[in-house]
């Protein structure tokens, strides 16, 4: 390589001498040869004398141009210097339509039943650049004029509407209205053969749902959902969506949950489609949240877009808190941190500088920034103007810094002490200082002190705010409950001391504590149990509190919670095991019975939801009554598939009650779900049987599954192959390698991968092996613990 384009090389972004203003692209995909030919026309800037044009391009044969393929950048020389002003830039390529789910890429379906192939875009973060030479940095703002050649018979579409199409013979071309501008990572083609359902919002924008051939009344749901959305984003950001239609697509092959391309939005199958016969309230639940996600998008993060990628959290962390539901619901995520942590930052300032000014400074942040792209900071500086507070200060301490504190709470006769220090599941101690928002309630929701955390301790004294409450008496001798954190709007754990912890448990039994009150106090005292702050007997102790729980976001913590203990106890003290599962059924017994098998007329949506996991859980801890009830009605099932017997949400439940019995003598349950696996051609019902089968207790059955679900080769090759260029390799070694609770498995783990590992895993491995020494460590804190087999052995007794 010539030592001229060494200056180029290494860098970390685009040299800033020209500019993109406009993308004239032409695409003629062969779906049969799975290749692409092309052309880009670029307006650009020149902004400064230079010979080079620097710009990205990868896995793209461009005829006489340099490409660099470490560096995904494609240098044209010009021999003299090109002068400052406007010019086009003409480039011809072709490529391969892969099949790695990213960049231009084919996704196979099924049509009266011959496979064919679609083909299909997922550009973010950094993947145009596999389709068409370009500036593929999301500050690099342009317009984009799109036409695609393609077979007469297929659907084409793109983010804008049609403008025009002609046909010649077996081909049309297809050409696109000019979008506005945006960033390359957004825009989006994919080409197949759909049917589609069709609404509009009330200000006219046309919404269409496109699915598989035979499958649009299942689009109907998500439909709904998005009119809706749409509108109340017009209202709430006070900004109308910006382009004339919105396009929502489910393709089989897709990485993601979904990706928020404008105007033409890509999900999984999984996360779009809904069928009223054949999917649970747990796939409606997740279809209206991520379509909420991806809808907030259109504002947040297409209108107006992070500037580099290093501010992508708030993008996520925003969409993800505009959600209609529950922040504690939203599993697919690809880094916890973008999404979760951020949600949770954005409610936190939300709840302290309260809902109204903080809708007022958003909506003027997206007029501000609109068509253009802002940091972080800039957020908050908007903030600041409109509340007067000091968020940037605030801010900076959660966003700059790792982490999160753990404020311990004590009470000293009638004061409280405050002690934040930072929370480490590990157990290691971090010297992170946060700006903490405090909120807390004493013995009642009225009798509420807000204030900010700013050192190490802070001491409040109780007798000026409980004396003009009604509570007459002292804090030290009323018993009166103290609760911080009020509706867990804080990012951060609290301890409390074991007298104001007995409080907290009795407020949770006499009905006292908010639903979001109560799942805070379980799932901080889950998390210090983790980290060998707080024994298991009390955490154990806590949940028998919760025994007459009816609300989902409480009880489906409770049951997963549930499920971590009894793994936990299983290595550290087996001969506990019964008693723990014992304590778990009684605990379970109220809402189960509450909710028993069959729907009820008008119920919940998250009752629907809530049965089909209580019932799972008792069928885990081997509750009688629940397996032999749920084998009765996978009899019927089998029989007749239309069976008002065993609806989705119970099905799963049933099929763990099944392997649950199943073993090498006895295989008739699992050959039947396999039977039934093979016969559907629901992705939903496929999902929620791999999903039980390995829920059998004879280790020879397991082998079996899941040699049926990688196939026989070998299997790390054929994972690595099938899975390894995208971001499901890392949901896989997550979710194979956290549960381990051993320093030998750990070692075992980090063998495997010495000689297998990768790039692209080397971060979740990192991670999941750090969750592996975290539970080794808690085995052993629970192995050390006194008295806990006399406490477990309580509670199994207790008889509600």
């Amino acid at each position: 390589m010539e030592h001229k384009y060494e200056q180029f090389k290494g860098q970390p972004r685009l040299p800033k001498s020209v500019v993109p203003k406009r993308y004239e692209i032409k695409l003629k995909p062969d779906l049969a040869s799975c290749t692409f030919a092309g052309t880009v026309e670029i307006s650009v800037d020149v902004v400064a004398e230079t010979k080079f044009i620097v710009l990205n391009a990868a896995d793209l044969n461009v005829l006489e141009v340099q490409l660099f393929e470490v560096d995904e950048i494609m240098v044209v020389e010009f021999s003299e210097n090109l002068p400052c002003g406007v010019g086009v830039l003409c480039i011809a390529f072709e490529g391969t339509l892969n099949d790695k789910m990213k960049g231009f890429y084919r996704s196979t379906y099924e049509h009266n039943g011959e496979k064919k192939n679609m083909a299909v875009t997922q550009f973010e973060p950094a993947d145009a650049r596999r389709c068409f030479p370009c500036w593929d940095e999301p500050a690099c703002k342009a317009t984009f004029r799109i036409t695609l050649e393609v077979p007469t018979e297929l659907v084409a579409l793109s983010n804008m509407p049609i403008v025009e199409e002609k046909r010649d013979g077996i081909i049309k071309t297809v050409h696109y209205e000019e979008s506005p501008i945006m960033s390359t990572y957004l825009v989006a083609v994919v080409i197949g053969l759909f049917d589609y359902v069709e609404d509009q919002t009330s200000d006219g924008i046309k919404v269409r749902v496109y699915c598989q051939v035979g499958k649009e009344n299942q689009g109907k749901f998500a439909l709904d959902v998005a009119v809706k959305t749409l509108d109340f984003y017009k209202k709430y950001f006070a900004e109308p969506y910006s382009l004339p239609k919105l396009d929502m697509i489910a393709i089989p092959d897709f990485a993601a949950g979904a990706m928020e391309n404008y105007g033409l939005v890509t999900y999984r199958e999984t996360a779009l489609l809904y069928d009223d016969k054949h999917s649970a309230a747990s796939n409606k639940q997740r279809v209206a949240t991520v379509v909420a996600h991806e809808l907030a998008h259109q504002w947040f993060g297409n209108l107006v877009t992070m500037e580099w990628w290093t501010h992508l959290w708030l993008n996520e962390g925003f969409a993800t808190w505009v959600e209609i539901n529950h922040a504690c619901e939203i599993d697919e995520i690809f880094d916890a941190i973008s999404y979760r942590k951020g949600a949770s930052l954005i409610r936190m300032l939300q709840s302290y500088l309260g809902p109204e000014c903080f809708q007022r400074a958003l909506a003027s942040y997206i007029k501000q920034y609109s068509c253009s792209n802002a940091k972080t900071e800039d957020l908050w500086a908007v903030l600041e103007e409109e509340s007067g507070e000091p968020v940037n200060q605030l801010m900076n301490s959660w966003t700059k810094q790792k982490g999160y504190p753990v404020v311990t709470v004590k009470v000293n006769d009638e004061n409280l002490e405050f002690e934040q220090s930072q929370f480490l599941l590990s157990g290691s101690h971090g010297d992170g200082q946060w700006i903490v928002p405090m909120t807390l309630c004493c013995g009642s929701y009225d009798v509420r002190k807000n204030f900010l955390l700013q050192g190490t301790y802070e001491s409040l004294d109780t007798k000026e705010f409980l004396l003009c409450s009604h509570s007459k008496g002292r804090l030290a001798e009323t018993g009166t409950w103290v609760k911080l954190n009020v509706d867990q709007t804080g990012f951060y754990r609290v301890k409390y001391d074991d007298e104001l912890a007995s409080r907290l448990r009795y407020a949770i039994e006499t009905k006292c504590l908010s639903a979001t009150d109560r799942f805070g106090i379980l799932d901080d005292s889950y998390a210090l149990c983790m980290a060998c702050q707080l024994p298991l007997a009390s955490l154990l102790t806590l949940m028998g509190a919760y025994k007459e729980e009816l609300e989902y976001t409480v009880l489906s913590n409770l049951i997963s919670i549930s499920n971590k203990i009894a793994r936990i106890a299983a290595d550290a003290a087996p001969e506990l095991l019964d008693d723990v599962k014992l304590f778990f059924i009684n605990l379970f017994q109220y809402p189960a019975e509450k909710l028993g098998w069959d729907p009820k007329q008008g119920e919940s949506h998250l009752d629907a939801m809530l049965r089909g996991e209580i019932l799972t859980a008792l069928a885990q801890f081997e509750h009688d009554v629940t397996q032999h009830e749920a084998r009765r009605r996978f009899d019927a099932f089998l029989n007749d598939r239309h069976t008002p017997l065993l609806p989705p949400d119970t099905r799963r439940a049933a099929y763990v009650a099944v392997m649950q019995n199943v073993s090498t003598l006895n295989r008739s349950g699992y050959e039947s779900l396999l039977r039934i696996y093979r016969e559907t051609d629901q992705s939903q019902e496929k999902t929620r049987i791999l999903g039980s089968l390995a829920s059998c207790p004879d280790p020879d059955i397991v082998l079996e599954v899941l040699n049926f679900l990688l196939s026989s080769e070998e299997n790390w090759d054929h994972i690595s192959k099938t899975w390894g260029s995208g971001f499901l390799i890392t949901r896989f070694v997550g979710a194979i390698v956290s549960p381990f609770s051993s320093s030998e498995k750990a070692n075992e783990v980090e063998e495997f991968f010495a000689s297998r590992s990768k790039p692209s895993i080397t971060r979740t491995l990192k991670q999941s092996l750090e969750r592996v020494h975290i539970n080794a460590k808690w085995v052993h804190s629970v192995q050390t613990e006194k008295h806990l087999a006399e406490a477990v052995q309580e509670l199994a007794c207790r008889k509600n």
